[in-house]
């Protein structure tokens, strides 16, 4: 008899968001984090926004939805930063 075990991706359980970094702690006990910049939204929102995420499916990823950011757990862990769209700086988001 075979027993084949399901392999579970990582899945993210609750998030910090310091001025410095993002930090996911994982189901599985690991914590995870990358350097705050890797999310230009994040790097320009205010700390109020920084904190009201929600976190999205069965934990594959983090929403913001004030400041319209995903991230994957999975871009975390494989060194995925977000690249800032051309000509997209913080007073053009202050004028909207």
């Amino acid at each position: 008899m075979s027993t084949a075990a399901k392999i579970v991706g990582p899945h993210v359980m609750t998030i910090e968001v310091t001025d410095d970094e993002i930090i996911a702690h994982l189901v599985d006990g690991r914590t995870i984090s990358v350097p705050l910049v890797w999310s230009w939204r994040l790097a320009d929102a205010t700390g109020e926004q920084r904190q009201h995420w929600e976190i999205l499916g069965d934990g594959e990823s983090m929403r913001w939805s004030d400041i319209d950011e995903d991230i994957s757990v999975e871009g975390m862990l494989h060194g995925m930063p977000a690249r800032r769209l051309r000509g997209h700086t913080r007073a053009r988001e202050r004028q909207a």
